[in-house]
């Protein structure tokens, strides 16, 4: 009996994320109440409260956020046991929740069309919606660089990762990934305010995106042929340059982007005025304003790749139980 029970949650499971996945295809993030939006907005109230310049007050932040969203999703886990319907409604909701691959790629689309028109001022304009690059000054070169980097590094962070940990622990795994990549973005980064308090958010989410940015890597150097790349190519620049990126996992998903399209990514970047210069990953040209568009295709592809490899996950690991 509690084998079947096991094998009837995990349908529940399973449906949810590939329907969740289609609803985000379909129709992308709402526009109004996003949950991610009201998880920041109870963040930034909590943070304002308790708020100290030292690790300490971090973490206990950190595990106060993670662990209420967690504890949500281990409830709704909980209520749906035996009720297969019931789960993969929730498990849906929640996987549209925390999928941004759709939006990704519009802002992908909106860059470039607004680059092939020669609108650098609204092309300016959007790419806050993309990474918190300082965009004033930028030229179109510098704004494909800033956009191809910030699609390669999201397209884990928003798809691989939290449908990773969608297949390994379904709801919770849902929720919690994203309350800890929606934290190291509000606080984990460097800077006089958060180099303390965000370290723990920081540190976190590196440890909860080791393997996906590792596997969106690697279905990155797979499709390479999708934007006429090669794999051999792509996989080559992914081990020779993944770890030269301050980041222990977005390097590994620039370096395969920069391989497949053919282009070299990294350079100086400019944080509100705080510079940071990265090492540059890949051997071609900088990217062109062309390249944005191909940089949406691939992940897109790797996107519907992540899908499918999580709904196939959940599958064995239910036939597995069942046998």
């Amino acid at each position: 009996m509690r084998q079947n029970a096991q094998v009837i949650r995990g349908s529940g499971t399973t449906a949810g994320i590939f329907l969740g996945a289609a609803v985000d295809a379909v129709v992308g993030d709402p526009r109004r109440g996003h949950p991610v939006a009201v998880f920041g907005g109870r963040v930034s109230a909590l943070e304002k409260r308790i708020y100290q310049d030292s690790r300490l007050a971090g973490t206990a932040f950190t595990v106060i956020c993670v662990g209420a969203v967690g504890g949500l999703g281990l409830l709704a886990d909980r209520l749906t046991r035996s009720r297969p319907l019931a789960r993969t409604a929730v498990t849906a909701a929640a996987t549209w929740a925390v999928l941004g691959g759709t939006t990704l790629a519009e802002e992908g689309a909106h860059m470039a069309g607004s680059l092939e028109s020669g609108d650098l001022r609204a092309a300016r304009e959007r790419l806050p919606h993309l990474c918190g690059r300082d965009p004033a000054g930028l030229d179109a070169e510098e704004l494909a660089r800033a956009t191809v980097e910030s699609i390669a590094e999201n397209t884990s962070d928003a798809v691989v990762a939290p449908l990773v940990w969608g297949a390994v622990a379904g709801v919770p795994g849902l929720v919690a990934y994203r309350a800890i990549n929606t934290l190291d973005a509000m606080v984990g980064h460097r800077s006089p305010r958060y180099n303390r308090f965000g370290w723990a958010s920081a540190r976190l989410d590196d440890v909860a995106n080791f393997v996906p940015a590792r596997l969106t890597g690697l279905l990155t150097a797979a499709l390479a042929p999708v934007v006429d790349g090669s794999p051999r190519g792509a996989l080559a620049v992914l081990r020779r340059d993944g770890h030269r990126h301050p980041s222990p996992n977005a390097g590994r998903c620039e370096a395969a982007f920069a391989g497949a399209l053919g282009v070299r990514l990294g350079g100086a970047n400019n944080y509100g005025g705080r510079v940071e210069r990265r090492p540059e990953l890949g051997d071609g040209p900088r990217p062109a304003v062309a390249d944005v568009r191909r940089s949406v295709r691939l992940a897109r592809a790797v996107s519907y790749s992540a899908v499918a490899l999580a709904v196939g996950a959940r599958l064995l690991r239910r036939t597995n139980r069942g046998a």
